[in-house]
């Protein structure tokens, strides 16, 4: 294997790596490839910790996986490695700065460029010039979205509300949502962001924990965020930024292009950068 790779080594012009929590089989890959330029390819990791059941402890106990998912990834000449899921950047108790440092020193050292969702949605706010946020907290354990929302309160945003179906009313239990495996009926997506808008009106824009799947697509197909937001957008009047859609606005960035198909208004702006 070449050690530096000159572009005629490389099978696509421009090459992404994901990865995920343990054990899961992740929609990344195929959402960001099918609105990628055909000049870019895509490779999806799967970390696997044996007796893995998703908790923060075992999340930051593992953290240094993420190293190994960075040099497999430059060792096949990736030009951007990106990590999907909200809950690293606050499980590994670095703080904001200590993860954006983190991810710079990785990619200093092995030659490309890291993003991990949890920051991405920092850099995607600070970006678009947001202020006051209301967090849809989808399925997540109170744990885990409480988590997000001090990572977000420490990036200096101001959290007006926050809560997942449970706290909106739709499931009776925690059970419940767990139960449905991250997968929800289709209307749900919009029922829960109108719940979130009358709780926080002012807020300038609405967040979601981005590994939530809706049976909103083709057949019952189970669609992440990142297929709602226009419609999602439409209906509120404000920006919806999922933490995959902020993900793929980063590597996006990284790579110098823009996506091929609407996708909402903060992946549009790469069209005016």
């Amino acid at each position: 294997m070449p050690e530096t790779w000159r572009p005629e080594h490389k099978l696509f012009t421009q090459q992404v790596g994901f990865t995920c929590p343990p054990f899961d089989f992740d929609a990344a890959p195929s959402d960001f490839l099918r609105m990628a330029p055909e000049s870019v390819g895509v490779h999806g990791w799967m970390l696997h910790v044996p007796d893995y059941i998703h908790g923060l402890d075992q999340r930051k106990k593992n953290f240094g996986m993420l190293e190994d998912f960075v040099h497999v990834c430059a060792r096949n000449g990736v030009d951007v490695a990106g990590q999907v899921g909200s809950n690293w950047v606050h499980a590994s108790g670095l703080g904001v700065a200590g993860i954006r440092d983190h991810c710079r020193a990785l990619g200093d050292k092995y030659g490309l460029e890291f993003h991990m969702a949890g920051y991405a949605m920092v850099e995607a706010l600070r970006a678009m010039n947001v202020e006051k946020v209301a967090l849809n907290a989808a399925y997540h354990w109170p744990q885990w979205w409480q988590g997000t929302v001090g990572f977000l309160k420490e990036a200096g945003f101001d959290v007006l509300w926050a809560g997942n179906f449970h706290d909106q009313g739709w499931f009776d239990s925690q059970d419940a949502i767990n139960a449905c495996r991250w997968v929800f009926d289709g209307d749900l997506a919009l029922k829960s962001f109108e719940y979130m808008a009358e709780q926080a009106p002012d807020a300038d824009a609405y967040l979601i924990n981005g590994m939530c799947n809706f049976r909103s697509g083709p057949a019952g197909l189970p669609q992440r965020p990142l297929h709602l937001t226009p419609m999602l957008e439409a209906a509120l009047g404000k920006p919806v930024i999922g933490h995959d859609t902020a993900l793929y606005w980063r590597i996006f960035r990284s790579l110098g292009l823009a996506p091929t198909l609407p996708r909402g208004r903060l992946l549009e702006s790469l069209n005016h950068a």
